[in-house]
Parts: C-alpha cells; structure tokens; sequence
C-alpha cells in the first residue's frame, strides 16, 4: 500500500503541474469545454484513487469538486466567477493534502469543510457570494520533491559513479606513493566520503521493493489453480524487501517458473490431498528476507513432495547419471538431479510445466546474478526451493590477496578472519591426505587455489596466512594466501562467458593499481574443491560438540575406478596424491607408478582413463608401499564401521558396510599386498597371540587378517591361554620360541627354516591351522 500510495502521490503532483495552464486558462474562460474536460478529469482520477487508498478526506473534497464540474459539463449550471474560483481552490486544497501525505504534516480540517459549503454557495449563482477560501498558506506548501527519471539514466549515473570510485581508488595508490601532506591527506578523506554516500544514494535509486515482484503471483495462482481443478491458498510474507530492480527483473521468470511447477505437480488434487489426510485446501507461501547483503526468497508448498528414488530412476532413464553413480546418491543428492537438463518429474506433458525443460534454466537465470539455489523435499509433506541472490553487484567492499596463482579478490561479506601461520595462531597438517587447518582447536579443510586452478606452482614457501571464508551453506574452508594486499570498493563487472562457466568466479574487478584481477566465489570454490562438513567437523578427541579427529580407526571412503564407493582403513593411508595418468605404465608384469624419482606398484580395481588425472591412495603398512589408484574428486574421513558383512570369498573387498544410507565396500588391505586367496575359517574363536612386528602393520594387517581367520587376537605377551602364536620378528631376530603352537613369521619371500611369508595368506592359514591341530 505505501508503493500505491507514493505512486499517487507522485501521478497527482504530475498532474497538477501539467495542467496548471490549463485551470488558468479556463478560468479566463469558463465556457472553454475543451479545458473544462481536462480538469474534469483529473478531479475524476484523484477521487477514483482515494476511495481505493482509503483517503477520506481528499475524496470527500474532489467529489464535491467532480459533482459541480459535472453540472457545468451538462449546462445544469452557469460558470460564475465566485464558483470558478471556488473549484479552483480546492484544487489548490488537493495539492496542499498531497504534499502533506508524502511530509506527514498535520492540515487543519476546518480549511476543507470552508470551501466545501463556498461550492455549495456559489453553485447556486444570485446574490449570495461567498468569500473566496485561502487554500493554502506559504509554509504549509513545502512538500519533498520528486521526479521520474528513465532507468537507463540512472544506470548511466551509476556507470558514472563506478568510474568515479576507480578514480578516487587510483588517487589513494598515487597518495600512497608520494606520500602527501596532512592537508592533502585530510582532503581525500573528505572526497572519499562524499563519493561513497554519492555511491549509496544512486545504488538506492536503484533499489525497488520487492512486492513488484509478488504483485502478479495472486493472480497467476488464482488462474492456475482454477485450470488445475484445485483450490491453492497463497501466503506472501516480507514484500516490503528492497531489491535492486534489474534483479528484480532477472527472477520474475525463474520464481514463475517455480510456483508454476508447485501448482502443476506439488499440489495435489482435492481427492489425493483428502485420501492422504490433508486439507482439501493446498498451501503455498513465498517469503523473502534480507540476512546481511543477501536477500533470500523460499517458496514452500504443502504437496506431495518429490521422491528421490523416482527422481533418480527418471534421470537414469534420461541418461542424467550413471546407473553406478545413481546407487550411492544420497536424497539429499538425488534431489539435486532436478537441475539437470531434460529431466522433469512431471508424468504428462502439460501447457503448464512438464516438458523436461526448465529447471535447469531457473538455476543459470539466478547463478547469472551472483545467486544460489536450494531444494529442500520431504516426500507427502512437501517442497522448499530457496533462492539466494545479492542485494546489488554494482559496487562491493572486496579484499585483494595474493597466491602462487596471481592477485585475487573476494567479498569481505563472506570472510570471517584473516589468520597469520607464523605467528602459531595456525597450523597445517595433512588428514589421510586431505590438508587441514587448526586455527584455536577447530579443525578446517584447506582449499589451495593454484592447485585447483592446474598452475602446477607449489605454494609451500607462500603459505603466509590463511582466509578463513564462509560460504552460502555457512560451512567454512581455509584458503591458503602468500600476501593480503589491501581492502577496497571493487566496480564488479561479468567476465568472459568462458571464465564464469568454471563457477569459481563471480565477475572481474579493476583495482586501483589498474590492473584487472578476477572475484572468486565463495561458494563456488567449496564447491571445486568438493569440501564436506565432515571434513571441517574434524577436531582431537571429543570436543564440546562432539567433533572428532580421524584416526588409525576411522576409514576413508573414495570412490573407485568401477563407480563403487569403497572405504580403506585410515591407518594405511600415508597420504593422497594426484597423478597423470601417463606416469603409470606396465613394467615388470605389473602396473607401476613412477613419480619423483621412484617406483611404486599401482592397484587398479577398474580400468584406467586414457588420458587426465587419477588419484593415488598411497598405502603402507610399514615397510612396503602400494598405490591404489582411484577417480579423482571427493574422499571423506568417517569412523571405521563397527560391523559390515563379509565377502563370500576373498578378493579385493572383504565386504559391504551401510554408511550414511548407501552401501560401501570394504577393501582388504591383506589381499592387495599379497594377491593370494582365502584359507579356511574356523567355526571356533581359539586365542591367538601375536608378538613382535612393526606395530602398525602388526594391528592393522595382520590382526585383521588373524580376526577373519576365526581367531581372537591378542598382544599381551604374559596370555598364557593362547592356542597358537604368530612371532612377527624377522627370521634374523633372536630369541624366537621353538614351542610347537608358534608361527614364526618373515618379511623374505622365500620363506625359508620354517618361516611363513608374511603375505602368504594361504601359508599363514595353513600354518595356524596346523598349529591348533596339534593342540588336540
């Protein structure tokens, strides 16, 4: 009501200064007909308004006005000067009111209630004249000023305004420099802050409420509903939110888009909603909210949600995914599926939605303006899409950074801290692999930019201080700067099409050293990276929140050459690498990484790309290596699963474990390094004590290996109630037992004097078995 009202405001005081001529020339003419419409009209215009703005008063006086201008027009009455000047002054009278609508001034009433018994006088004509009313005094006509400007030219006064920061920015660098005076210093400082508050007042003029957007949605689901046979009530919250207009534009089509597909198919029909227990009735609210330089528009329906498992088979069948691929998707996900191109949940083709297009147009429209979208579903409760965009991307307080890769910039809204690693404040250390920060107990994953953009540069020695940002999702992720430069007012334009399509970057800047850098995007680098919470929920022990550290009994899950999702014991891993795939080749009968100088035999469980990179899960198990190559992308640390179950016979994976919802398999570390098969298991669980060995490969080789053979494990040298024991030592080392129940273990394949290879899975086996047999 206040935009109608100021529209009013600003129409009615258009109209007076428009037809100011004429009332002047009518009133030296009062028989001009011409004329007499003209003011007819407005009168007619400002009383059709009121009674819709509920404006009593302004109403009451231009239908008494609009009443004796009727009757001139009809020749009922005589246009006597007395009457003329009368109509004439409540003119004058409207104008006063209006401008005290838009000052909130108090009016005297009496004023009003004057020239309205006048016109009644004077419309009679003969001797009685009543005396002319002054309609306003001086200083009650003091009204705020407006104008109507097109909007190209306040697009041009901001394009102005741009130029006019990159100016002041490259005076600050050359005062920089010279190292000017105080006088002169003091005066900068003055200009900065006229031409910042000449910056926010234009980006204001730029600024609309966002209630132009909604004004159209009540209709356009009254219309819809009715074609669809189903009765939707519609719910608007927060229209008094103020957006810049261009953006505004910009989402009028994705938010269409959005309530057509809720009506169309998340709204259920009035028999499905009765027959699920449901109001008849369907619910659809859209709220927008500003959260710091962000507004945020949801737009939530009470229908039959979508269903992730239908969702993947349609994008299955559409050939969106992987049918590997689509059997580890979580929900949450799957439902991201809906962005994909030619993919719709829609069972018909409809003249309302349905066609396989849309969705993914919706996402491009509102990541065009620097924005984001979320889905959120709960099947037969309902959908939320929220729609993130910036309240304007013109002029953005950005801080420059250096890295290995160049200068950079980045939004000072999404920047929680800058945290400096010389001085202890943090520290680098690397989890399976996977680089984490601890900056005062929290543990945050690392986004190093060089790599990720391929420089190839290392940043070791560069690695000054870290950025710690937020993205849209509120998780956090460290960035590794070499130099923190300086903050400035960036003008942000939109970079090449080539450049924005890798989503990590939000447009292109010209700093005031003149030389263009490019805008990162926060969110869009955690997504590059490919950062979970879980990787940044990583604390020693058990924190306040029940954060954790991983450890030699967690498990990293990848994701294998074969599309499954596999998990090896964190305690192997020695560290992650990527590598081309070129630098794997077959040598000596076997596949075998060679990097830095050395040689390592690869595990491949699924064929090798031809070209591009693999990653490496570098095992040990404390005295061999091995490189188990995988698809490059995600890992994620979680603890080891307690129970999972087994394979049906050894090989690669021991066996399938339900991790978050979707099955992942449990590689056998044993089986890599010895490439042998299973021996036979006992159906009893005899003790068996081990001794000696490396204990990292004593605990996480081989006792895992004795636990599947049937055996309880023990370390504990003085267990005098062990059936058998296995002496890890080498052959070499002295003291070995001779007793009867003892495997003695060798790293020499030869297996010499009675000793088994310790991959000898087979001979291992054979061994205990033999051992417990003559036990009795």
């Amino acid at each position: 009501m206040d935009e109608l009202l100021a529209e009013f405001i600003a129409e009615t005081r258009e109209s007076l200064e428009t037809i100011a001529g004429e009332i002047v020339a009518w009133e030296a003419n009062p028989t001009d007909r011409e004329r007499l419409d003209l003011v007819f009209r407005f009168v007619h215009t400002v009383k059709g308004s009121c009674g819709f703005l509920d404006l009593n008063r302004l109403q009451r006086l231009s239908h008494e006005a609009e009443s004796a201008l009727q009757e001139l027009r009809d020749g009922k009455l005589e246009p006597n000067p007395a009457l003329v000047s009368t109509i004439l002054a409540i003119i004058d009278r409207i104008g006063v009111l209006v401008d005290a609508l838009e000052s909130g001034a108090a009016i005297e009433e009496s004023v009003d209630e004057a020239l309205i018994a006048a016109l009644a006088i004077n419309a009679k004509g003969g001797d009685e004249v009543a005396a002319p009313i002054q309609a306003a005094t001086p200083d009650q006509r003091n009204p705020a000023r407006s104008i109507r400007v097109p909007v190209e030219l306040l697009d041009r006064l901001m394009s102005g305004v741009s130029d006019l920061v990159l100016a002041r920015n490259e005076l600050s660098r050359q005062l920089r420099r010279v190292q000017g005076d105080h006088n002169v210093e003091t005066a900068f400082e003055r200009m900065s802050g006229c031409v910042a508050d000449m910056r926010d007042a234009i980006t204001w003029t730029r600024m609309q409420r966002i209630e132009s957007l909604f004004q159209a949605l009540p209709r356009l689901v009254r219309d819809l509903s009715a074609d669809l046979g189903k009765s939707v009530a519609l719910e608007v919250d927060g229209a008094d939110v103020e957006l810049d207009r261009e953006m505004i534009e910009m989402l009028r089509d994705p938010l269409t888009h959005i309530v057509r597909n809720a009506l169309d198919h998340g709204i259920e029909s009035p028999d499905d909603r009765r027959n699920a227990g449901k109001d008849v009735n369907g619910a659809l609210r859209i709220a927008a909210r500003q959260s710091g330089n962000q507004i945020q528009i949801s737009i939530t329906d009470d229908g039959r949600g979508i269903d992730p498992d239908k969702l993947v088979e349609r994008a299955v069948a559409a050939g969106c995914i992987d049918p590997l691929a689509a059997e580890q998707l979580s929900d949450e996900h799957a439902l991201e599926l809906i962005f994909q191109p030619g993919l719709s949940t829609a069972k018909e083709i409809s003249a309302i939605s349905g066609r396989g297009v849309g969705m993914d147009v919706v996402r491009s429209n509102v990541e065009r303006i620097g924005g984001t979208i979320e889905i959120e579903s709960v099947k037969g409760e309902g959908t939320t899409l929220v729609l993130s965009v910036p309240l304007t991307l013109t002029i953005i307080p950005a801080l420059i950074f250096g890295t290995a890769s160049g200068q950079f910039a980045i939004s000072r809204a999404g920047i929680e801290e800058i945290v400096s690693l010389n001085t202890g404040s943090a520290r680098l250390e690397s989890v399976g692999g996977t680089e984490i920060a601890e900056v005062r107990g929290r543990r945050i994953p690392v986004v190093r930019l060089a790599a990720m953009l391929g420089a190839g540069a290392s940043e070791e020695a560069d690695a000054k201080h870290l950025a710690i940002l937020r993205s849209s999702r509120r998780e956090r992720f460290a960035l590794v700067v070499s130099d923190v430069f300086d903050h400035e007012e960036l003008v942000v334009k939109p970079a090449a099409p080539c450049i924005m399509a890798s989503g990590v970057y939000a447009g292109t800047a010209l700093p005031d050293n003149g030389r263009p850098l490019l805008l990162l995007d926060i969110a869009g680098l955690a997504a590059a990276a490919g950062l979970r919470l879980s990787l940044a929920r990583q604390t020693e022990g058990e924190g306040e929140k029940g954060e954790r550290k991983a450890t030699a009994g967690d498990a990293l899950i990848f994701e294998d050459l074969d599309g499954k999702r596999r998990a090896v014991r964190m305690g192997l891993v020695e560290r992650i690498i990527d590598a081309d795939v070129s630098q794997i080749a077959e040598s000596a009968g076997a596949l075998r990484l060679t990097r830095d100088d050395e040689t390592v035999r690869v595990v491949a469980n699924g064929t090798l790309p031809d070209e591009g990179i693999v990653r490496i899960l570098r095992l040990n198990d404390g005295s061999r290596t091995l490189a188990y190559a995988v698809k490059p992308g995600l890992v994620d640390v979680i603890p080891f699963p307690a129970t999972f179950e087994p394979a049906s016979a050894a090989g690669p994976v021991s066996g399938v474990a339900v991790i978050e919802g979707s099955p992942v398999e449990i590689v056998d570390p044993h089986f890599l390094f010895a490439n042998n098969g299973a021996a036979a298991v006992h159906k009893e669980r005899p003790r068996c004590l081990v001794l000696g060995g490396d204990d990292l490969w004593r605990h996480e080789m081989l006792a895992p290996l004795i636990e599947a053979a049937g055996y309880t494990v023990s370390f504990d040298e003085s267990d005098q109630e062990a059936a058998v024991v296995i002496d890890a030592s080498d052959a070499s080392a002295a003291g070995v037992s001779d007793a009867d129940n003892v495997v003695r273990l060798t790293a020499d394949p030869a297996g010499e004097n009675g000793h088994v290879y310790r991959y000898d899975r087979t001979g291992i086996f054979a061994a205990l078995d033999a051992r417990l047999k003559a036990q009795g």
